[in-house]
Order: C-alpha cells, then structure tokens, then sequence
C-alpha cells in the first residue's frame, strides 16, 4: 500500500483541529470515514499517530515530526497554485524579446517599466540586435517576440504592423521650426544626416530627397545616433518618431515629414510556438502603447 494525499489531508485534519470530528466538518466527510483514514495512514507508515483516549486524540512524538513534512509540502503545493493562478491571471512568467536598436534603447524600456510595474514575478530579457536577425531569431525559438523593420512577409513568422510616419529633427533655432511640416524642397542646401545603408528607412528618405540637392551626407548607423549628430549642430535628419522624440527638451525640434514615409516597423512572433498568456498581453499592451504614443503631439520628453 501507498499513502494517497487523502489520507495525508485527513492527518493535517486532526492535527489543526485537535479533533476526528471537527476534521471531519473542515473535509465535509464523516467522522468515521476520518478515523478510517487515520487507521490506514497509521497502517502504511506502520507508526502510531494519535493516542486515543475516549473521544480525544493525542498526537505523537511521530505525529508531530510529520506534520513539520506535512506542511512543507502543503506550502509547495500553496506556492504551485499561487504560481499558476499568477500564470492564469498574465501576472507571472518570462519573456525574451528581440528589438532593433531603434526601438530598444529608449521606447521599449520606457513600455517594459510599465509593464512590469504591477507584475513583480515576470522576468523579462530584452536584446537590442539588427532587424533581421530579430525575424531570423524569433522564428528559430530563440525570443518569444521580436519589434524589427521588415519589408518581406515570411511563412514562419506573424507580422503585426506598427503604422509611424518618418519625422524630421532639426536644432532648435534652425530655419524650418517655424514650418508645421518639411517638404523635400524645404531641405534644399541642408547637411543631411542619413541612417545606413542597411535601413530600409533609408531607402524611403533617398526616394524622397533624390530630386534635391543638399549640402552634404553625413551616415549614422543608428537612429539615436543621427538625433545626437543633429543636438551637435551637424546637420538635420529624417528618422523614426520613437527614437527621435526622445531627444525632446534637449535642443532638437521635431517636425512630421510630407508625404509621409512609413518606418515599416512591426512586432513579430513564431508561427510555430504558440503564445503564453503573458506574451499576449504583453504584444497587446504594447500595440496599444504604441498608439497611445503616436496620437500624442511631441511637445515633451518621455
């Protein structure tokens, strides 16, 4: 015979309550189906548990050493059903995102802190990698959710778009802040900061500004990074709205582009590894962030 977790809740039973009977009422069973339980816990484990002394029970030295077992395993088990009823309720778990650079210097720690700001018990990773390797990573298992420009649709990942519009960011006191929009033609004669050849941003700025002569280019690999050239008076330049906004009440202005450039951002996931909750809501609450975000005029820092 083995002990069955029956027997063992009849015995913490008795031993909380002092009593067969008012185990009995805390199980919603009869007292002599309570008793029975004891005998056979007694019978496995071939020790005397109680004493019996007419309607009272008396634990033993034994009794009580097993209780101390009992109990931990009582709260290992209080703890798994605290663990999963977190799980249900998307309070707890791990997260591995992946995010071009652009997106995760500044935006996303700002989006995680409130994430994670009621949910002490998730553990979240976030990596900063070029765009293609977040799709690449993502649909290899590597990430649970990835934020990258992607322009190619691909069978093993799903896309969700984040619709932003290019802004220009300029020096504050520059000719053009008096202007609510810029224009190619508005650019004529000015240094361009450019974003590398690798960003498909980039390609829609050059498409943009290929009828205009400029002063010069000036290539900066990462978005923050042309932001920083324009704060040291090197020029101006065409960059996403998350990047660019951060660099708010610095000594830059910001200005929206016309006609619009989509950045081509999106959030991605595996087709072949199906969500936890907590990663569902993470990617909704991150949608919605976004929009929040996008509707709000830049007249401020985050």
């Amino acid at each position: 015979m083995r002990i069955n977790s029956r027997q063992v809740e009849a015995f913490r039973a008795v031993m909380l309550t002092g009593a067969m009977t008012a185990a009995a009422e805390t199980l919603h069973i009869t007292q002599p189906a309570v008793s029975r339980l004891i005998r056979d816990l007694e019978y496995v484990l071939d020790l005397t548990l109680f004493h019996r002394r007419g309607n009272q029970v008396v634990p033993t030295a034994e009794a009580n050493d097993l209780l101390a077992e009992v109990e931990r395993t009582f709260l290992g088990l209080d703890r798994l059903t605290a663990h999963a009823e977190n799980l249900r309720n998307k309070r707890s778990g791990s997260l591995r995102i992946a995010a071009m650079p652009a997106m995760a210097i500044h935006f996303l720690p700002h989006f995680i802190a409130d994430f994670c700001r009621n949910r002490p018990d998730v553990d979240i990773q976030l990596d900063g990698i070029p765009s293609h390797s977040v799709v690449e990573r993502v649909a290899g298992g590597r990430y649970d959710i990835g934020v990258c420009m992607a322009s190619a649709e691909r069978s093993s990942v799903s896309f969700s778009s984040i619709t932003a519009s290019a802004v220009v960011v300029l020096p504050n006191g520059h000719r053009l802040t008096k202007c609510t929009a810029i224009r190619a033609s508005d650019l004529v004669n000015e240094s361009i900061i450019m974003l590398g050849s690798g960003s498909d941003l980039r390609h829609g700025v050059e498409t943009a500004l290929r009828s205009i002569q400029y002063r010069r280019m000036i290539v900066a690999s990462l978005s923050t990074s042309a932001c920083s050239l324009v704060l040291a008076g090197a020029g101006v330049t065409i960059v996403d709205p998350f990047s660019a906004r951060d660099f708010l009440g610095r000594g830059v202005a910001i200005r929206p582009f016309k006609p619009s450039i989509d950045v081509g951002y999106r959030v991605v996931h595996s087709q072949h590894r199906p969500l936890s909750r907590l990663a569902k809501q993470f990617m909704e609450d991150l949608l919605a962030y976004v929009a929040l975000f996008l509707s709000q005029k830049p007249t401020r820092r985050r």
